[in-house]
């Protein structure tokens, strides 16, 4: 593996969080979420442990040895499952602006705002202004539209140039061919090593800016990484289906 990836290492609680994000329902027994941990060589008395502390931490609900991600990581599988297969509508030139014209906002407040921001995949051009082209579909939560004004409009200059102004797409693009080549068909190559890659090309994908193709770099390796990830993934719930019958 690219050690200039820089990868998280794999534990317990990443093991069950990513099986429970990509889980449908994300609810699974005990028992099954400890044969999940045996395939990577972790102790039943580890899981078990972990799952302890993630309904601690709020991360879990417990209900008769049934584990289940709370709203606030539901609303993250919502997200993740949306880059994988953004949602997305033909572009006719247009943006999306937001400005912030809220007179007063707690730090919590603003916190939440820049979250929803992100996620809502748009760029900040300078403190308070926030911009995108008009090509997906997608909700604005409450914290967004108390907070800010929303106009529609375009840019005087290329549109190209004022993306690549807005998100580092070189720098993405490298390292999603990085992940890509990591997340390879091998499928001599260990399973921990590419389940945690698989972990990292989910985080990847959730920065994707999804531009209309008229603003991307040529080449852009965002569909490429998509399908790797999903051949990934049906190979892994085809294990799991067969490991713990789910």
């Amino acid at each position: 593996m690219d050690e200039s990836l820089s990868l998280r290492p794999l534990t317990a609680r990443s093991v069950v969080l990513s099986t429970l994000l990509g889980h449908h329902p994300p609810a699974l027994p005990a028992r099954a979420l400890v044969r999940v941990g045996e395939l990577f060589g972790t102790a039943e008395g580890t899981v078990r442990t972990a799952l302890t502390r993630m309904v601690a931490a709020g991360d879990l609900e417990q209900h008769d040895g049934t584990y289940r991600l709370t709203d606030r990581l539901i609303a993250r599988q919502a997200r993740q499952d949306d880059s994988r297969a953004p949602r997305t509508r033909p572009w006719n030139g247009g943006w999306e602006i937001a400005v912030v014209t809220a007179d007063r906002r707690s730090a919590a407040d603003r916190a939440a705002f820049r979250q929803a921001m992100a996620a809502l995949r748009l760029g900040e051009l300078r403190e308070g202004c926030w911009m995108r082209p008009a090509n997906l579909l997608r909700d604005r939560p409450p914290v967004v539209t108390a907070q800010c004004t929303l106009l529609t409009g375009a840019p005087e200059g290329d549109p190209a140039r004022l993306a690549a102004a807005l998100w580092d797409l070189d720098g993405w693009a490298s390292r999603a061919r990085l992940l890509e080549c990591a997340l390879r068909e091998d499928r001599t190559a260990e399973l921990a090593e590419r389940f945690t890659v698989s972990a990292a090309v989910l985080r990847h994908l959730l920065a994707d800016p999804v531009l209309p193709e008229a603003l991307l770099p040529a080449d852009w390796p965002g569909e490429g990484l998509r399908q790797r990830y999903e051949a990934f993934d049906r190979d892994f719930r085809a294990l799991l289906r067969r490991h713990i019958g789910i």
